[in-house]
């Protein structure tokens, strides 16, 4: 494979009051973005191509790289030209990209300068390694081969935490990097409501007559789902001009400029929805990166404003659209072109009901859309337990499956299915889990304001027109960037803050007639 590589042309900011220091801090900002994106290319091959053999290596020239992003964005230089250009402000103009920029690079390095390089360099390095071992407790279903790595980054989580401070929970300080303002307690509340309308429900649909869905089991050919993923990217606008799609063991996506925004998909033999429905989630996060304004680049601005709006893009795609009768309306026929004697005798709204079947399983990224929020719940509790000391690494398996058994009524057979069936934790990535299910609700927002706006939104998915939703998308959530917070976007957009009632409504109408309940 060739690689071409071309100058990015600087991002036309306009600038309202311009000075020297604002400009020399730019240029930083851009190597600090140029680094991180340098980092994120070894990273996508490491889950992609990479030699088994190389991931010593590659954790030492990825730590590398994040601690010289981390280096020259702490800098005192930096500091100082952050100073000086906000000083410069005079007066300040809160609406203009010279401000939006300088409010988000203070916060920026005001929250990387307590973190001191070396802990930055440590605990990527860190990272590397654990990817490795979590790979190879997965492969022989053995925790403690991942044990170890564990407990140095959630060491490295409760320094980082105590480093940063917080205000009420020690969590607070992880969640805020992935969801900038949210707190524990605002996680807590809302998932409080969320588990006192799911439990009853799932229970009503487990022992309602389940669709039929055993004919989504049978083995269907790898090459065959890998084209029909493909077909299904190209149909609903995935710009491979600037991605690709590949495969790996965690289905993800990454940006290196808006101009490269990749993903990867999981494609299982004896699955047919699996690899489509991943393919599908990763496309939303790709177009939020491939609809950034492209006066951002090389800012630190042209990425998601938080994971929880991050999330909600994926889970509009996934849910919303493709786990949807409209959708499959112009799908159908071409998936069965594709498996015609898999799929023989079974009518459009067989495959819908059995798409949406609702069963309480193990594994969080095959869950149903109903149950998928306590997979989220209890990942969020154990993480706030552990960051909190309440709970230890060597605990994790047994009170896995103490949670599985009482939230889902199943318990994992071994530790491949349970514990360790998630990338995050390797990744070091505390914080991240709860954003999950803060997407999810998002994502019932906008949905139900895009279909006010867009006027017959059903009928133009059913024709397999999806220009007028990537537009409503692009000019409400995905040109901003990072320009504008959750809280910012949600109340623009709804009238009102995050909430779960639209997400609860649409799950019980939807599955209410699914089910007839």
């Amino acid at each position: 494979m060739q690689f071409i590589f071309e100058p990015t042309k600087a991002p036309n900011l306009h600038i309202s009051k311009m000075n020297p220091s604002f400009f020399r801090l730019k240029e930083r900002i851009a190597e600090v973005a140029d680094l991180k994106s340098a980092a994120a290319v070894l990273e996508w091959d490491q889950e992609t191509y990479m030699p088994e053999g190389a991931g010593e290596v590659r954790a030492h020239q990825v730590a590398t790289l994040r601690k010289l992003a981390h280096s020259l964005l702490t800098s005192d230089e930096a500091a100082l030209l952050l100073d000086e250009a906000i000083h410069s402000e005079d007066p300040p103009t809160p609406h203009s990209d010279h401000h939006l920029l300088l409010t988000i690079w203070k916060r920026d390095m005001d929250r990387a300068r307590k973190l001191p390089s070396e802990l930055v360099f440590k605990k990527s390095k860190a990272i590397g390694y654990a990817k490795e071992s979590w790979k190879q407790a997965r492969l022989h279903q053995d925790f403690s081969r991942f044990e170890s790595d564990l407990s140095r980054l959630v060491d490295f989580a409760r320094q980082e935490s105590a480093i940063l401070g917080y205000s009420e929970h020690p969590y607070d300080a992880l969640l805020d990097e992935f969801e900038p303002g949210m707190t524990t307690q605002q996680v807590k509340t809302l998932f409080e409501d969320l588990r006192k309308e799911l439990i009853p429900l799932v229970q009503q649909m487990t022992v309602a007559p389940q669709p039929a869905d055993a004919f989504l089991y049978q083995k269907f050919d790898s090459a065959k789902q890998w084209d029909l993923g493909m077909y299904a990217l190209k149909s609903v606008g995935y710009d491979f001009s600037r991605g690709r799609q590949d495969l790996s063991t965690h289905p993800f996506s990454a940006t290196f400029d808006i101009s490269d925004v990749r993903i990867t998909t999981r494609i299982l033999e004896h699955n047919l929805i699996s690899g489509i429905f991943s393919t599908l989630h990763e496309f939303g996060h790709a177009l939020y990166e491939q609809q950034i304004d492209p006066k951002w680049r090389r800012t630190l601005v042209a990425e998601g404003t938080s994971l929880g709006i991050h999330e909600s893009q994926s889970r509009l795609w996934e849910n919303h659209i493709g786990r949807s009768f409209p959708f499959w309306t112009s799908l159908f026929p071409t998936l069965q072109s594709y498996f015609p004697e898999s799929l023989s005798g079974i009518t459009l709204q067989d495959f819908y009901r059995a798409i949406n079947r609702v069963t309480p399983s193990l594994i969080r990224v095959e869950a149903d859309e109903v149950t998928y929020p306590l997979h989220v719940l209890l990942r969020f509790e154990l993480e706030a337990d552990l960051i909190e000391g309440l709970l230890e690494v060597r605990d994790l398996p047994e009170i896995w499956r103490t949670k599985m058994q009482s939230y889902l009524g199943v318990t994992p057979k071994n530790e491949t299915e349970g514990v360790l069936q998630d990338i995050h934790w390797s990744l070091g990535a505390f914080g991240y889990f709860p954003t999950y299910t803060l997407g999810t609700l998002y994502a019932a927002q906008f949905y139900e304001q895009a279909s006010a706006s867009l006027g017959d939104l059903d009928n133009q998915i059913k024709a397999g027109n999806f220009a007028p939703l990537r537009e409503w998308l692009r000019t409400q959530i995905h040109q901003f960037g990072r320009s504008k917070s959750a809280s910012m976007l949600v109340n623009q957009i709804t009238g009102s803050g995050l909430t779960t009632a639209p997400w609860i409504q649409y799950i019980k109408k939807k599955y209410g007639e699914i089910y007839e309940l």
